[in-house]
């Protein structure tokens, strides 16, 4: 990071000679927008863009860039392009001029092919420029859309972004809020006058509330925390589709072997996370939306150096079931991962789609029919391992061989099938169940048959809906064996768009 002058500021004289508008800190000592831009890119780097730019129809309160200050400069010594909102002009408002120059960044992004990083703190549509304002919004979420699956688009909201303000960030991949930030499409006073309820700015779009819903992936504790997150999701990620994410140096994983983690029990809890950790470098994964559908864990993370994504079932949170909303967070990693070449490590131990009515309401058909598009289409290297269950419509959707898995691997414990054993015979053996003496163990009895008839790995492998059972302590040999001989390089940009699903 580069560091700071005795004053609390830091040095500028990388960035344009044009003078740039004065900026205040907001509120609890977040960086200025030119800080923000400093802290993020290399030392010396930073070139900034329309810093003359005035609004007309501001009269005497016009400033020079018109609320933003938007420029190029490196990360990691790759060039990033990157803006920040100046929410000291009438709180950030976007008016015409505003618009420009980001719809001009991103146009410079995308004929470029590098990521986008934005610092949003916006009230949204600014009402002294009315129409021409809003259409300003109209344009810059068309390059949004334009730029989506092409560069990678990360938002950082540090500040309140209210109307149009928060649609921006819901174009991006990567939502990251500070603690102090806010998100909603209507502000307190509009939902008081609207409907009556009386409700904190906070308590309405604070990131406690959108990181629960899937619309803020990350939290961070203040404006450097958030730049130090974005510096490292940006080493995760290619420059653009079409390119390979950069090679770190690799590092040993911990030296501990993962099934240790994983109980022999099937119904006992346990982490996924810690398993994710066992294999990859260093231990350590990036989770993306850690607190939206927790029974699905989503991460960035490096095996022999090269970024893979993670999509893991978490027996932690309601054993591992899919359910509507797990089954669109992970589809939409996959997604994401498939635009961007990422390659795919899954790790399966889930007893199925949840039952009942509140998910056949909450439309479970069809964002779990999202999952199975998401790894059927995904052409990237796709290797699962199957750590002690994968049952029903769940086994296929957690890209099963059938979808195109490049590798699937189980462990010598694991189960495989339609359903659970005790489920299976409860069905089949039903009329030998109630003509026991003993109801209970005559199941168990059935159950054991079962299980080891048509559920056991080698019966999986057998059948070649797994390609080889190995053992446990040898996972992360054989995902740096997959990653280096049957990953596939980067042929071609993709042209699909990364809509929100």
């Amino acid at each position: 990071m580069t560091p700071r002058t005795a004053s609390g500021s830091r040095p500028s004289q990388a960035v344009s000679a044009v003078a740039h508008p004065p900026t205040l800190p907001a509120e609890g000592g977040a960086l200025t927008p030119l800080q923000r831009l400093e802290t993020l890119c290399d030392p010396g780097s930073l070139r900034l863009l329309r810093t003359a730019v005035i609004s007309p129809a501001l009269g005497d309160r016009a400033q020079a860039g018109d609320g933003i200050l938007a420029g190029v400069g490196t990360v990691g010594g790759r060039p990033v392009a990157c803006y920040s909102e100046d929410q000291a002009l009438l709180g950030g408002s976007l008016g015409a001029r505003h618009a420009e120059t980001l719809v001009r960044l991103l146009q410079m992004a995308g004929d470029a092919g590098m990521p986008v990083v934005g610092f949003l703190a916006s009230a949204g549509a600014r009402l002294q420029e009315g129409l021409e304002a809003l259409a300003g919004y109209g344009r810059i979420f068309a390059e949004l859309t334009r730029l989506s699956g092409q560069v990678p688009l990360i938002s950082v909201v540090c500040g309140t972004c209210a109307g149009g303000g928060a649609y921006t960030p819901a174009l991006t991949d990567v939502t990251i809020m500070t603690r102090d930030a806010k998100m909603f499409l209507t502000g307190p006073g509009v939902v008081r006058d609207v409907t009556g309820e009386d409700v904190s700015a906070a308590d309405l779009g604070g990131p406690d509330v959108q990181k629960k819903n899937g619309v803020c992936q990350l939290v961070a504790d203040d404006d450097d925390d958030a730049v130090r997150i974005t510096r490292e999701l940006l080493g995760y990620l290619p420059q653009r589709s079409g390119e390979e994410a950069p090679r770190a140096r690799p590092v040993p994983a911990p030296a501990f072997d993962p099934s240790a983690h994983v109980p022999s029990e099937q119904r006992r809890p346990y982490d996924v996370r810690d398993v994710a950790r066992a294999v990859v470098d260093g231990g350590r994964i990036l989770e993306l939306s850690p607190d939206w559908a927790a029974s699905v864990v989503t991460a960035l993370a490096r095996i022999d150096g090269r970024t893979v994504g993670i999509v893991a079932n978490q027996p932690k949170v309601m054993a591992g079931t899919l359910d509507a909303e797990s089954a669109q967070k992970a589809a939409r990693f996959v997604r994401w991962c498939h635009l961007f070449g990422v390659p795919l490590a899954v790790l399966v131990d889930t007893p199925g789609f949840m039952p009942g009515s509140d998910q056949e309401a909450g439309a479970v058909i069809r964002h779990g029919a999202k999952l199975v598009h998401a790894f059927a289409e995904a052409d990237v290297l796709k290797v699962t391992v199957v750590l002690r269950k994968a049952f029903g419509g769940a086994q296929i959707a957690m890209n099963s061989r059938a979808l195109g898995a490049t590798l699937v691997l189980a462990w010598p414990t694991a189960l495989i099938g339609v359903m659970g054993a005790e489920q299976a015979v409860g069905i089949t053996g039903r009329r030998a169940i109630a003509a026991a003496d003993d109801p209970a163990a005559k199941k168990a009895e059935l159950a054991a048959e079962y299980a080891a008839e048509h559920l056991s790995a080698e019966g999986a492998a057998a059948l070649g809906i797994v390609d080889e059972v190995i053992d446990p302590a040898a996972t992360r040999d054989r995902l740096v064996w997959a990653l280096t001989s049957l990953r596939r390089p980067s042929q071609r940009e993709h042209r699909a768009r990364n809509f929100p699903l």
